[in-house]
């Protein structure tokens, strides 16, 4: 019979060894797409334009067309996510039938299938409003699905705020909206900022809802109006004419670029949060 001190310590070994499981998958996954697609990764496969004929197989135009969407995506789903938190958390009474609601749908919107919305955006962006297969489209798409994450994370951002802030802001004599923008949203910012770059994140990973969207030509958008190819469609369109080795060096590289971009990311969120929540508190 096991003692409570064994039971400890098998208990720790378990959790220790799930930790190390989980990092270790991480490790395999990047180990193994790099090794395969760093060597094909140089300067003129990042800015070199992309042509079916081989000529040029650089992915600098999916680069282009993905910073445009992640732009125009979150133009569109960062005010509306946060003033739909600050509205739930600050003005809303809680509990209320208006609050379930709106919480009813946020979590509904966030448990369906990417898929769907890109037949959403499709069947209503793209046909019913006459976009076309457009940056625009793809935007307004993965706006509404990345509509969820924004609300919640900053709603649970600005909860996170201890209730000494607005009490000390209100006996100062600081009306609600003064004591929301100079006290609450600063105080909550490091929240707000993880929220909006783990949104980028999304987007930057989705392809099915940009596939249906805003479409897969391989060129430079030159406006929102025009079609584009984001890195993982181009990396889908690659994997599906596998046919030479060449195919699968360009398919790894490109993969290659999108790891290390998401990582980029994950990085980027751990510092600006860091660096906010130094200059708040």
């Amino acid at each position: 019979m096991l003692t409570n001190d064994n039971k400890d310590k098998l208990l720790t070994g378990v959790i220790w060894s799930a930790a190390v499981l989980t990092m270790g998958f991480l490790v395999w996954i990047l180990f193994y797409i790099v090794s395969n697609g760093l060597a094909f990764v140089d300067w003129s496969f990042i800015t070199d334009n992309y042509t079916r004929t081989g000529d040029e197989e650089g992915i600098w135009p999916m680069i282009v067309a993905t910073v445009y969407i992640v732009l125009l995506s979150i133009a569109i789903a960062a005010p509306i996510g946060i003033m739909t938190a600050i509205y739930l958390t600050e003005y809303a009474k809680p509990g209320s039938k208006l609050v379930k609601l709106i919480r009813f749908c946020t979590e509904a919107l966030a448990g369906i299938p990417s898929i769907v919305y890109g037949l959403f955006g499709m069947t209503f962006f793209v046909v019913a409003l006459g976009l076309g297969f457009s940056v625009l489209s793809g935007g307004l798409t993965l706006a509404i699905l990345i509509l969820p994450v924004i609300i919640r994370t900053t709603e649970e951002a600005i909860i996170a705020v201890p209730l000494s802030y607005r009490e000390a802001s209100f006996g100062l004599g600081a009306s609600r909206l003064y004591t929301i923008w100079r006290v609450i949203l600063p105080a909550a910012m490091p929240g707000i900022v993880t929220s909006l770059i783990l949104s980028i994140g999304r987007i930057v990973g989705e392809s099915a809802p940009v596939f249906l969207t805003a479409g897969m030509v391989a060129r430079i958008p030159e406006s929102v109006f025009d079609s584009g190819r984001t890195l993982t469609v181009h990396l889908y369109m690659l994997t599906t004419e596998l046919y030479t080795q060449h195919d699968w060096d360009m398919a790894f590289a490109t993969a290659t670029v999108l790891v290390l971009v998401v990582l980029g990311i994950n990085l980027l969120t751990k510092l600006i949060s860091k660096k906010f929540s130094k200059a708040t508190y």
